[in-house]
């Protein structure tokens, strides 16, 4: 399911299309529903890179959803690289909705340092990506 087929369509601030894919921006998630055949490493994925700190910033707390509405990939060995780009990334998950996409979210889990990061639902994952920013945010106001 499309985000902007969901619930959560009312709610999103701001989306901007890239060469990547989409973004769509709430208060502290980004949704990211990438093209079809893409392939995401360090080198072309800056433009993303971009747009999250123009919007969230270099402290605010903020949680990442890939939504795999589409088939994709992503050079895992990068995952380190890109998790020095937002220092401020305290969550991320990513959504699978069939067979292949599962298997992907499930592999690429396994690159992750992080608690699970594979959901089947996309309700599931904005709730449990939302739920530790907000601890993460919470923490930092005491």
């Amino acid at each position: 399911m499309k985000i902007i087929e969901s619930d959560f369509s009312n709610h999103v601030i701001k989306s901007t299309q890239k060469e990547l894919g989409v973004i769509f921006f709430f208060n502290h998630i980004a949704v990211i529903e990438f093209n079809e055949g893409v392939h995401i490493d360090i080198n072309n994925s800056s433009e993303i890179f971009d747009e999250l700190k123009v919007y969230f910033g270099d402290s605010r707390p903020f949680g990442v959803v890939a939504n795999r509405v589409n088939s994709y990939s992503v050079k895992l060995l990068d995952i380190d690289l890109f998790r020095k780009k937002v220092k401020n990334l305290r969550s991320y998950a990513v959504v699978g909705h069939n067979s292949a996409s599962r298997m992907n979210a499930e592999i690429e889990n396994n690159f992750c340092i992080s608690d699970k990061i594979n959901y089947d639902s996309i309700y599931e994952a904005i709730d449990n990506v939302y739920s530790k920013v907000k601890k993460d945010i919470l923490f930092s106001l005491n």
